[in-house]
């Protein structure tokens, strides 16, 4: 499972940077959409790399984002999130699980460095280290 952060934010970004973000349903500034890739979506992964930051995340940190940021559809139901990974991994989609495609994070606490690529920011692909960006955005 990939974990992709959208960085920045909308002003002077390109039609086609806008189309293609929203398409991975990260519309606004800190959203965060986990997703099990096919083709296409890394495409669209490697041509907004400049926007987001993403990487593998590990099962334990994307219990911790459902259980904390995940929001339901239907409030009435309850949410199981080892059953949901689960679920996912399997291939069922967001909607059936009763929760929302994306997670809305916080700001980094400590900061984040977000003009810069990975080794000394946060944007491109950081993977393993997306782990501790994930917690430290909770």
């Amino acid at each position: 499972m990939i974990c992709i952060i959208r960085i920045s934010g909308d002003v002077k970004l390109d039609y086609r940077v806008r189309e293609t973000l929203n398409r991975l349903r990260l519309g606004k500034k800190y959203t965060c959409v986990v997703i099990n890739p096919n083709k296409e979506e890394i495409g669209m992964i490697n041509k907004i790399r400049n926007f987001i930051a993403f990487g593998i995340i590990e099962n334990n940190v994307f219990e911790k984002l459902i259980e904390k940021r995940g929001k339901r559809i239907d409030k009435k139901k309850i949410i199981d999130a080892k059953k949901v990974i689960e679920s996912l991994e399997k291939g069922k989609k967001y909607e059936e699980l009763n929760l929302k495609p994306f997670f809305r994070l916080h700001p980094a606490r400590g900061g984040i460095d977000s003009k810069l690529h990975f080794p000394k920011g946060v944007l491109g692909d950081n993977g393993e280290k997306i782990n501790d960006l994930v917690v430290r955005m909770l």
